[in-house]
């Protein structure tokens, strides 16, 4: 059954690559994959919960169904249109990045990826994967949150042509975690959100007009400080009147959020754009209606204590469950203009 799935897979997206190309539409997604770990140990990181004898008892078998069941979603959110462009984050290095490219159902798209090599104690990082056809980058670079009293992930920033023709820019961020506190890691996330904001001021200092998209899991609501304040991220409303150089939220209105914890669905994954890419006459045009967050029902399971369906995780503490991610994708759609 496994290999038959792989194979039907592979076929679909090799008559998707080869007969169904959208080439006015360019599709991204985000996704928090849950502790996606090798099985080696990393003696400059501390990975021994996922090794084959450390507390997740993290086998091979289990990293393989892992990287299928990737996979999946990525076909799933494709939808007839694969992802171009698909942000990652809790990945470990970069050979679970070449193992999901090459040696998982995904092979057959042409994906290649960046990955960062943060400071963050459990060694995981943010990634990006593109296809090379719709995306050439010409810049790249990590951003590198100080100081390292509290070691966290790096800011990814690449920059670069769509289908060989507009540019655009791109920051993935994995914010500091909540675990020891809210309030007391509050700052931490903050300073991260000032850094990120100083690199977009300067890129709008040059390129006034430039396409801007900011996504990852920052860790913190729409509402909170780091994304209201300090990065200045607003809400689109039927008032709102779009500016090129502010920062809009994409997720803010969305009814639910892409985690579910001690029952309250929360908004920690978000899009944000600049208000230049929400403007119907930009070469690279997006909005709200455009971006939805991807709650296919294999990516559910019900939960008895709340009543609702949440999403299937890998793990519970220790318990291996088999799911897929502890959060859901985000999606976006941008509408390339001639």
């Amino acid at each position: 059954m496994k290999r038959l799935f792989l194979s039907l897979i592979a076929l679909c997206w090799g008559s998707y690559i080869h007969c169904q190309d959208v080439p006015d539409t360019l599709r991204i997604m985000w996704y928090n994959v849950e502790n996606l770990f090798d099985c080696r140990d990393d003696s400059l990181t501390d990975d021994q919960q996922f090794l084959p004898d450390g507390n997740m008892r993290w086998t091979y078998k289990r990293y393989q169904k892992k990287l299928v069941n990737i996979s999946r979603v990525v076909a799933a959110v494709g939808n007839g249109h694969l992802p171009d462009l698909i942000g990652l984050c809790e990945v470990e290095n970069e050979r679970v990045l070449y193992d999901l490219t090459r040696r998982s159902p995904l092979k057959t798209a042409g994906y290649h990826f960046y990955v960062t090599q943060s400071l963050d104690e459990r060694g995981i990082d943010v990634a990006l994967l593109y296809r090379p056809e719709r995306f050439t980058p010409i810049n790249r670079k990590d951003i590198r949150i100080e100081p390292t009293d509290n070691p966290t992930r790096d800011i990814l920033h690449l920059t670069g042509k769509v289908s060989g023709k507009d540019t655009l820019s791109l920051f993935l961020c994995h914010f500091p975690s909540r675990s020891a506190g809210r309030k007391e890691t509050e700052p931490y996330r903050m300073q991260a959100a000032s850094l990120l904001k100083q690199h977009i001021d300067s890129l709008q200092s040059t390129s006034p007009n430039a396409s801007i998209i900011v996504m990852g899991d920052f860790n913190d609501h729409p509402t909170n400080r780091s994304l209201s304040q300090v990065l200045q991220s607003k809400p689109v409303t039927p008032d709102s009147t779009i500016t090129p150089q502010n920062l809009y939220n994409l997720i803010y209105n969305k009814e639910k959020g892409s985690y579910f914890f001690q029952g309250n669905w929360e908004k920690l994954d978000q899009i944000i754009v600049s208000g230049s890419m929400l403007i119907p006459q930009s070469p690279l045009y997006t909005n709200e209606s455009h971006t939805r967050i991807a709650s296919f029902p294999f990516l559910l399971e019900y939960n008895e204590r709340y009543g609702e369906y949440v999403p299937s995780r890998t793990l519970q503490g220790p318990l291996y469950k088999g799911g897929y991610s502890d959060h859901l994708p985000l999606v976006i759609d941008l509408i390339i203009k001639d």
